[in-house]
């Protein structure tokens, strides 16, 4: 087993690692390749995942979270310097081979520190019934990527926060229950993250290799296709939210179709009295970004009640994002 270096100390964009293993498995001899790497506050996606349904997209933008979608399949992620990402990459190409192999390294690397740690589901790690690692697997190539992540100090509080919708008795129940499912392998042992690290790459790698700049400006060509807004957002389909309010003006219940959190459509349906043709209304939202911000802002710009009797632009927005 190979171990990659890079020849800087610099913290890369997430993005910069998954192009790492695409261009190891795409122009590197078929050997077995390995490397670590951390982030900055991070979420990625799973390669078929509705962004909307994973993360707190309002409280990622306020905290500077970064968002990235994957090649690979699986469930969200959050990551922050704390959590320990490693890549394998593989001339094998058999799914289930693959996982067992190679997961089963990182399994025994625990278990030569003391951790009760074993191979448990699809793809995770435990160390005494709780998650501890989780991963992925894709093929490019003709060649076999396995990444996951390894928490080793991540603040899992700020996980949840980051990857539940925004949700009080969501986010509350979310803690709770991830406090009881994971660990950190810090909670388990006493050494440093890099000494953890040290100890991961002599046990699992038999030589190293250097990446030089060429190298880096070819991961960089390949780094474009996963910073692209196609990629990341492209596979979100529209989708349809209700929302109901009893109001001043009446019972209003309003229709959204959304697609990347943009309002495609908009129907209001009720018991309400009709002033002015509702449909400029609606024009007036479509292609808006659906936080309760923007459309207070878009509002500013005609007086509701003119449309709808009664109803105030404080009690339309309650209904769109309090009811």
């Amino acid at each position: 087993m190979k171990y990659v270096n890079y020849p800087f100390k610099d913290t890369k964009r997430l993005s910069f690692y998954l192009a790492t293993e695409e261009y190891l498995a795409k122009n590197y001899p078929k050997e077995e390749y390995f490397y670590m790497w951390q982030v900055n506050p991070t979420v990625i996606i799973g390669r078929n995942q509705l962004i909307d349904n994973e993360i707190n997209l309002k409280y990622a933008e306020e905290k500077n979270i970064e968002l990235y979608r994957r090649k690979s399949g699986g469930g969200c992620v959050y990551a922050d310097f704390s959590n320990i990402m490693f890549s394998f990459i593989t001339p094998n190409f058999n799914k289930d081979f693959v996982f067992e192999t190679y997961l089963s390294r990182i399994v025994n690397i625990l278990k030569k520190l003391g951790l009760n740690a074993y191979f448990s589901g699809r793809n995770d790690i435990l160390i005494d019934g709780l998650k501890v690692s989780g991963n992925a697997f894709y093929q490019v190539n003709s060649r076999s990527v396995v990444h996951g992540t390894m928490l080793y100090n991540t603040n899992l509080e700020e996980m949840i926060k980051a990857i539940t919708p925004d949700n009080e008795k969501l986010l509350s129940k979310g803690i709770d229950s991830v406090r009881k499912r994971v660990t950190n392998i810090k909670d388990h042992i006493d050494i440093s993250i890099e000494d953890f690290k040290a100890f991961i790459k002599k046990n699992i790698a038999d030589e190293e290799i250097y990446l030089n700049e060429e190298d880096i400006k070819n991961i960089n060509k390949i780094e474009k296709k996963y910073l692209a807004k196609q990629f990341i957002f492209g596979k979100n389909p529209n989708y349809t939210i209700k929302k109901k309010g009893k109001v001043k003006a009446g019972l209003i219940e309003v229709t959204l179709e959304l697609k990347n959190n943009l309002i495609k459509k908009m129907n209001i349906l009720g018991d309400y009295f009709i002033i002015k043709d509702e449909d400029e209304l609606v024009k007036l939202l479509i292609n808006k970004e659906f936080t309760e911000e923007k459309i207070r802002k878009e509002l500013e710009k005609i007086n509701i009640e003119n449309y709808i009797y009664n109803l105030t632009n404080d009690d339309f927005v309650d209904i769109l994002f309090k009811y």
